[in-house]
């Protein structure tokens, strides 16, 4: 039997991902890092989480591995699992197995959309075990040095049905995310959308509006993301309200009228 784990190169970031603090939340989560705490990330579609561990991995010289929950994730999805090859028996190491062996930042996006038993296998991971047990292996696997745990959901979307157990909340520390302060979210579209200054205020002040409609039944505000997509749009030659129609209004809802509500928001501006 051979036991496959990919090299911590194949998740190393090359150069740094941009990233605009809001508060101390850089520091917050490098002093997590150092006490070996796992982090729970909480906040709307699109405000940031990801780029914001993408960051942290990078400035902690940590390599990262990002799994994209969903309700069919096994425990196996994780932690690894048997294959054949040719007439030998590999054993292939699932993200969460990779991760702890090289001690790698594992960042479970939108964790709540797993399956409730899959959630029982970090338990030992998030508090002093720190460990894994592999029962196929017969192995009981240590958290190599620099391993964290990451967590991430949207509490706009949290249900009965999809919210995390308090057994699983209580292992973790929380940093909330929002939409960051419209001189921020300049900084940002400006930078990842190649725009310039006054194109990505005029923007973000797009955005103020759009998400007040969140009142008025729109499910969720304008995403920073949407802003960046936007901005590239018009980057590429795209005429302002042609970029804003295709990354905002008809991405956001499939409402008629509330599509021709946010259309005469990005008229009143552009």
């Amino acid at each position: 039997m051979r036991i496959l784990t990919p090299e911590a190169a194949e998740f190393t970031l090359d150069s740094e991902p941009f990233y605009r603090p809001v508060s101390d939340e850089i520091e917050g989560f490098k002093q997590a890092w150092k006490a070996k705490i796992p982090v729970i990330l909480k906040g709307p579609t699109g405000c940031g989480k990801t780029r914001f561990v993408a960051h942290m991995a990078h400035q902690l010289g940590r390599p990262l591995i990002t799994v994209a929950c969903h309700e069919d994730l096994t425990a196996s999805d994780l932690v690894g699992r048997y294959l054949l090859e040719g007439d030998e028996t590999v054993w292939v190491d699932g993200p969460l197995t990779a991760a702890m062996r090289l001690g790698a930042i594992l960042y479970l996006d939108e964790v709540v959309e797993a399956r409730k038993d899959t959630m029982v296998v970090i338990h030992p991971l998030a508090d002093h075990r720190r460990s894994l047990l592999i029962d196929k292996l017969g192995e009981v696997l240590k958290a190599a040095e620099g391993f964290m745990l990451v967590i991430s959901y949207n509490p706009g979307y949290q249900s009965i049905l999809k919210d995390l157990k308090p057994s699983t909340r209580q292992r973790f520390i929380s940093f909330e995310f929002g939409y960051p302060p419209p001189e921020v979210e300049c900084a940002v579209v400006e930078a990842e959308a190649g725009v310039d200054a006054k194109t990505a205020d005029t923007l973000v002040r797009i955005a103020g509006k759009v998400r007040n409609l969140t009142d008025r039944g729109l499910e969720e505000g304008v995403s920073t993301r949407l802003l960046v997509y936007a901005g590239r749009m018009m980057a590429q030659g795209s005429a302002p309200d042609v970029a804003c129609r295709l990354a905002l209004s008809r991405t956001l809802t499939d409402d008629v009228d509330m599509v021709a509500t946010i259309d005469q928001i990005v008229a009143d501006f552009f």
